[in-house]
């Protein structure tokens, strides 16, 4: 409990990954990171989930890593991670497997460096309006290394931000849905209940397609639009290959809802 611990729960077809550790306001050691990655692995491997949730215990999502557990890695260049897991900064690195399956993401309170890196690598975030953001690795003399540098630009352009990037700002939720880091802004004690709402409307869909739908809109930001087009076609024809298409066809005929197996 000392190192914090992160909690999993299965509920219908969504996984909910809980951050334990409150007494520090959830800061991250390297342990909780480690257990991190291997609930977003269970994600992708098990058949039967088909989105995620991550929230946290207490009042705050994270004041981020807890730099004394972790300074001895990063002197090292080492990453908390092992090798062959789901990265749940979602970079891309070689020796780490990225994320398929959608994650929505509650945050709360105190919101600060991996906390705001953990709800961009995710698809879907919703905050409680009293979240407070900070992207403070200057003031440590440190770098921002978990995608802060590529999503905050990207979403935000370049000059918002640097803005929050150089200064170490702390923000305010309604500036963080001004730049497109947050999709939804709830009053405080609502973000699990919208998160969980939001989950259970993609688990209803049919998870091939949201799969494949989720990667190519990835592709699109990453690699750009004549990368993602390239690949309508064969995976269209995959899709409509499947027996959720059949089954999408036959509800509609039959005026009812779907009942999707991922196959």
């Amino acid at each position: 409990m000392a190192e914090g611990r992160i909690l999993t729960e299965v509920r219908g077809q969504t996984l909910l990954i809980g951050i334990d550790r409150p007494a520090k306001r959830n800061g991250f050691t390297p342990a909780m990171m480690r257990a991190l990655a291997e609930a977003y692995t269970r994600l992708d491997d098990d058949p039967a989930l088909r989105v995620g949730v991550l929230y946290a215990i207490g009042d705050h999502f994270t004041a981020g890593l807890d730099l004394p557990s972790f300074a001895p890695l990063m002197q090292r260049g080492e990453y908390a991670v092992p090798h062959g897991l789901v990265d749940p900064l979602n970079l891309g690195d070689a020796g780490w497997r990225r994320r398929t399956k959608p994650l929505v993401v509650a945050v709360k309170g105190i919101t600060f460096t991996l906390g705001i890196e953990l709800m961009l690598a995710a698809d879907i975030v919703v905050a409680a309006d009293d979240c407070r953001f900070s992207q403070l690795e200057v003031a440590r003399g440190i770098m921002a290394t978990g995608g802060a540098t590529l999503r905050m630009a990207e979403r935000a352009g370049l000059g918002n931000a640097l803005l929050h990037l150089l200064t170490g700002d702390e923000f305010d939720s309604a500036e963080a849905l001004r730049l497109n880091f947050v999709q939804r802004v709830v009053p405080a004690g609502q973000e699990l209940d919208e998160v969980m709402r939001i989950a259970g409307q993609i688990a209803q869909q049919a998870p091939l397609a949201v799969i494949a739908t989720r990667l190519n809109a990835l592709k699109a930001v990453e690699q750009g639009p004549l990368a993602a087009m390239a690949e309508f076609d064969a995976t269209q024809q995959r899709l409509a290959l499947s027996e959720d298409a059949a089954e999408g066809v036959a509800a509609f005929r039959e005026k009812r809802p779907p009942l999707f197996k991922g196959r």
